[in-house]
């Protein structure tokens, strides 16, 4: 009886074992890592890529992907670079295009069952071609208050990389901020047309606080550098650098893309990825982004700046302050 019992029970669970394999072929699918790949123009520690990176390494470090990652892709090169990894097996690829979104865009339609989320100033392309910005406004805006009620000279100096939407919407919301605060404030702007070359960010700055300057918008590495060999302030983009200068450094608008990430994964895993805008994802009231703790400056911002800053933030999370979208080329006010 034993021995018959036995030879059921392994007789019934190699059959059970058949009809979930038969109505779950997917199940062993779904349980393996999904396979995910990034191609970045530029350096993993480069500010904007940098925060793309640290939400991908998260997703990783919980067991959720197969994350590999390509750094300082020559444009001439991205296309070939994609093809490689979406013949590779991956279900997700990740990445900016702005220099190089005809050919992305061709890639994606050559292979509509892989997933894309790439960073552009364009629209979504169908079937599964979605894009992303970083759309953090609102700390910026937040941060231009600060900078607003630290300047003694109402002079402002700001380098970004290349006058794009993605730059110019944040460089357009800091200067709105700084104005509430102080109207008298007047700002030089200048771009080095690259996105990593601190060097020439550093000289472009210099130049700025030679002119006055006290306060500089670092949107880009090497403005903090030179912010802080000429003792004056520095106000962050991005990322916080402010453990590296805590004399310069006041505030910094940060990005969180956990968000996106996230959204995109859940729904590659499901099947239900589709073309859309991940830009609302970057918005104070998702999580996509916040003003960083003052820290080493919490005391030195004058009280009734930090106290107006703190209501606007409250707005905005609230929803009953918009900061307005304004993706126009920001001009030097500065006489």
């Amino acid at each position: 009886m034993t021995m018959t019992f036995t030879r059921l029970s392994r007789r019934h669970l190699i059959a059970l074992g058949l009809a979930a394999a038969t109505l779950a072929p997917g199940l062993a699918a779904a349980q393996a890592k999904l396979k995910v790949a990034a191609i970045y123009t530029v350096p993993f520690e480069q500010q904007w890529v940098s925060r793309i990176h640290k939400a991908l390494k998260a997703a990783e470090a919980r067991g959720e992907i197969d994350y590999k990652a390509s750094e300082n892709v020559a444009n001439a090169d991205y296309e070939r670079v994609m093809r490689e990894y979406a013949n590779g097996g991956n279900a997700l690829i990740v990445g900016e295009v702005f220099g190089v979104e005809a050919a992305a865009r061709k890639v994606a339609k050559d292979f509509p069952k892989v997933s894309f989320l790439m960073g552009s100033s364009g629209k979504p392309q169908a079937p599964n071609f979605s894009v992303f910005d970083n759309y953090i406004q609102d700390p910026a805006y937040l941060s231009g208050m600060v900078a607003g009620g630290m300047t003694k000279s109402n002079k402002i100096g700001m380098v970004g990389g290349f006058p794009i939407p993605e730059v110019n919407r944040l460089m357009n919301a800091f200067m709105a901020g700084a104005k509430e605060v102080n109207p008298k404030v007047e700002f030089t702007v200048s771009f080095i047309n690259s996105w990593f070359d601190p060097p020439k960010a550093k000289e472009a700055a210099f130049a700025m606080i030679d002119k006055g300057a006290d306060v500089m918008y670092a949107e880009r590495f090497g403005v903090s550098d030179a912010a802080q060999e000429r003792k004056v302030l520095a106000i962050g983009n991005v990322i916080n650098t402010q453990d590296k200068y805590p004399d310069t450094v006041v505030a910094s608008a940060l990005w969180h893309m956990e968000p996106s990430i996230d959204r995109a994964l859940g729904l590659v895993k499901t099947g239900k990825f589709t073309a859309e805008d991940y830009g609302p994802y970057s918005l104070m009231k998702n999580k996509g982004s916040e003003l960083a703790p003052l820290g080493s400056f919490e005391k030195k911002v004058p009280a009734d700046v930090v106290a107006k800053m703190r209501a606007k933030e409250k707005a905005i999370l609230a929803g009953t302050f918009t900061v307005k979208v304004d993706d126009s080329q920001p001009k030097s006010t500065a006489k």
